[in-house]
């Protein structure tokens, strides 16, 4: 019986672990750096042999993909694909372990001094006012596990859903992208 539990405890451990950006590289992309270039788009880790490695960066729709930059041009952020569970702000064990990384950096005293908005995007399956309050929803799950697990003060984050507005890769209505369902972390300042 234990040659039977102990494989499945192992794929249980599997299934949460990710291939998401290090606290390191969270800190690196978060810290105010006083010259980031205008013409900075982002980077993407690519995995070994990714054939995607030819195209630009918001191209990439990985599920595991980081970008950095985006739409706060000079402002130091992050996309996390923080996953849910499907049409919920449940946070999945692969959601923790992303976030867990996320706790630490924003812990790190690199950063311990900053404010950050957690911002929640979807895609555009469904409608717009659906999506913008699953956003939301998502965004307050993220602000509060944060506080919860890291003691990380409320005054230092600010959560705020858009729903399917600013999307990540451009989609017509009704079309499920994973890169466009995420978690984007701006600093702020102090």
């Amino acid at each position: 019986m234990a040659l039977f539990v102990a494989p499945v405890a192992l794929m249980g451990t599997a299934s949460a672990q990710s291939t998401g950006p290090s606290a390191a590289q969270i800190i690196q992309a978060l810290k105010p750096s006083g010259h980031i270039s205008s013409t900075t788009r982002g980077i993407v880790p690519l995995s070994p042999g990714d054939a995607s490695a030819t195209h630009p960066p918001a191209m990439k729709t990985s599920p595991t993909a980081m970008r950095i930059g985006g739409n706060h041009a000079g402002t130091p952020s992050i996309n996390l694909n923080i996953d849910f569970a499907m049409g919920s702000a449940q946070l999945t064990p692969r959601a923790k372990t992303e976030l867990d990384r996320l706790g630490h950096a924003l812990t790190d005293p690199t950063l311990a001094d900053y404010k950050f908005k957690v911002i929640g995007h979807t895609d555009t399956t469904g409608s717009a006012a659906t999506n913008l309050t699953l956003s939301q929803q998502r965004a307050a799950a993220v602000d509060q596990y944060l506080q919860t697990k890291f003691n990380i003060s409320p005054s230092r984050l600010a959560a705020l859903g858009v729903g399917e507005h600013d999307l990540l890769i451009p989609t017509g209505p009704n079309t499920p992208d994973r890169a466009n369902r995420r978690v984007q972390i701006v600093n702020i300042g102090k």
